[in-house]
């Protein structure tokens, strides 16, 4: 099953709201809220590559609160 990584920027003040929308995201099997760079960090995985595109763009990307993401597909575990 194709696996990713996906580093979220967030509005200021919507990270443990947005951290809640994305825990109950279809595909995403963990967040954290971190610091550094990035807010929130997504495990996020699918059957195949088609599904796991649409639920980063779709699902995680127009999240309302969502400024920019950087998403690192894993390609050996």
């Amino acid at each position: 099953m194709p696996l990713a990584y996906v580093l979220v920027n967030a509005e200021i003040g919507s990270e443990d709201e947005l951290l809640k929308e994305l825990l109950e995201t279809d595909g995403v099997i963990e967040a954290y809220v971190v610091y550094g760079v990035y807010d929130i960090i997504c495990k996020v995985e699918a059957p195949d590559m088609d599904r796991l595109k649409e639920i980063i763009t779709t699902k995680i990307r127009r999240k309302e609160n969502v400024r920019s993401t950087l998403t690192m597909i894993v390609v050996e575990s």
